[in-house]
């Protein structure tokens, strides 16, 4: 059977097309001869070559003049047998028979209105919302006036030790660093006799000077609101969710190791901030030892979380123990390193790192599960490290949180997801600022808006760049809308958060569904 013999007759979009362009048109203006010349050049373009965009073309311009009132297809010497055969041969070069009517009056109008969503954010994102890369050479003067003032050597910022060695945590060296006004430093001082405060030389380099509200120094750099904020903070998660000594349990087959306080830098909104302390630890082996035996002891435990602090913060020899003797317990299948280092400290993640991550994912699963919550936190250095890490490991994972400043628009999470996704990372949570902790109210997102966001993200970024967007309480509960609208009669009635509009979809029969012989179960014993 040969390719013409396959071809369906006309759909009725072509039929309608067709009868459109060949009806009676009254009141219609001759063409001139520039125009008739134009369309037989056309026509004789789509008549000689095997391809669909020159029918099209001319299909479309055909139409173009019929809703003009400029010229009939007698004037421009066609006929509808000529556009027939034409319609036929649309449909014997395209690979899936697609239809002149079809592509032309239907499926091009179609993405013409999806292009309309996504056009302003195409306009605004790189401005709005800059990414760490095209904002590098920026950065790149930053580092340069940061490392004369610390008086780091390349070593120095290239290696993790000299980042941390040379932290700022106080008032007086940022202000050596970064121009702000003299009551701006007197509010982050009052805070700092309370809370810690500590970003490395290399974060600090992605502030932009003289940016009021920098999403980088929003989060970390505390401001007054943290000290002026009232309200009772509620006990920390390990009062109420800690059956063992370096455990928090919400759920019965995964459970978290908190295995430092330490991280390179102390976020403004951490959900841990009661657990940062005034000093750094990791602790001893009888420590670890004890969350260890319990999780031996409890065999539902599948998916272990070690973070802290930051996990990527513990020595390589310590982090190597640890997934050792997780990988050693039959019934843990998964395991998750729970790390900022790749966007705040970058050159931790060195080549020891990733061959004790490669070694531990290849005897079971590991996943290094991240926070980056703007895209400027996204430059060549730590792309670079995330596309390493996702070479050693099952996945890299994103969760992000919902920070008023930050990432509170369409347009600043639509670019943090996409530059996420560019950059080797899966985004998979976004959590809206948890409520425990009235120091960052101020940070806080109402969960309405937080709904808008990501679900205008549907039918306009990729699926998989779209999180789920999570609330903390006593577990993560989802926030997204119910797309469900109604039941009505067989079908259910289903909402596309992109547009607002309705679509049917057949649900499926419950009868059917409920029948206890089915498949191979139906087969006579």
């Amino acid at each position: 059977m040969n390719i013409t013999e396959s071809v369906p007759p006309l759909d009725s979009y072509t039929e309608e097309l067709i009868s459109e362009l060949t009806g009676a048109q009254s009141g219609v203006s001759a063409p001139d001869q520039a125009e008739k010349d134009e369309m037989s050049a056309l026509y004789k373009k789509a008549e000689s070559l095997n391809l669909t965009a020159p029918i099209i073309e001319l299909f479309e311009r055909l139409l173009a003049c019929c809703k003009e009132g400029k010229g009939t297809l007698q004037d421009f010497g066609l006929s509808g047998s000529d556009l027939e055969k034409l319609a036929v041969k649309h449909q014997e070069i395209d690979e899936h028979m697609v239809s002149v009517g079809g592509r032309l009056t239907r499926a091009l109008p179609i993405a013409c209105i999806a292009n309309s969503r996504v056009e302003e954010y195409l306009a605004q994102k790189d401005e709005i919302a800059p990414s760490g890369i095209e904002r590098w050479e920026q950065i790149q003067e930053n580092k340069k006036r940061i490392q004369s003032e610390l008086k780091m050597s390349e070593d120095d910022w290239n290696s993790f030790q000299g980042q941390i060695r040379n932290a700022v945590d106080s008032v007086s060296t940022l202000a050596r660093l970064i121009d702000l006004p003299e009551n701006v430093l007197e509010s982050i001082a009052r805070v700092t006799k309370s809370y810690r405060m500590r970003l490395t030389p290399y974060y600090t380099s992605l502030i932009m000077p003289g940016v009021i509200n920098d999403p980088i120094m929003l989060q970390s750099v505390p401001t007054g609101e943290m000290i002026d904020n009232s309200g009772i903070e509620i006990p920390p998660v390990a009062a109420d969710h800690s059956p063992a000594r370096l455990i928090d349990q919400f759920y019965p087959r995964v459970l978290t190791i908190k295995a430092t306080n330490m991280c390179a830098m102390y976020c403004t909104h951490c959900l841990r901030l009661a657990h940062i302390g005034r000093k750094d630890h990791t602790y001893s082996k009888e420590a670890y030892g004890e969350a260890l035996d319990y999780i031996r002891k409890n065999k539902r435990i599948r998916d272990v979380l070690v973070t802290g602090g930051d996990a990527f913060v513990l020595p390589n020899t310590l982090l190597r123990w640890l997934l050792e003797e997780l990988d050693s317990i039959d019934h843990v299948k998964m395991k998750r390193l729970g790390t900022r280092i790749p966007v705040t400290a970058p050159m931790r993640v060195d080549s020891e790192l990733l061959d004790i991550l490669e070694a531990s994912n290849a005897r079971k699963p590991i996943r290094v599960v991240t926070q980056i919550n703007t895209a400027q936190e996204i430059t060549p250095v730590s792309q670079d490290t995330f596309r390493q890490l996702s070479s050693k490991t099952f996945t890299v994972l994103n969760q992000a949180v919902l920070l008023k400043g930050i990432n509170d628009s369409r347009v600043k999470m639509w670019k943090l997801c996409e530059t996420v996704h560019e950059s080797y990372v899966r985004p998979y949570y976004l959590f809206n600022c948890s409520y425990r902790n009235p120091q960052f109210s101020h940070f806080r997102v109402p969960l309405e808006v937080g709904r808008d966001i990501v679900e205008s993200m549907y039918g306009n970024i990729s699926g998989d760049a779209i999180p789920r967007y999570i609330a903390t309480a006593g577990g993560k509960i989802p926030l997204h809308r119910s797309n469900v609208v109604e039941k009505r009669g067989e079908d259910v009635v289903l909402k596309k958060p992109w547009s607002g509009e309705e679509a049917l979809y057949p649900d499926a029969d419950p009868e059917v569904y409920g029948r206890d012989l089915f498949a191979f179960n139906m087969q006579e014993k």
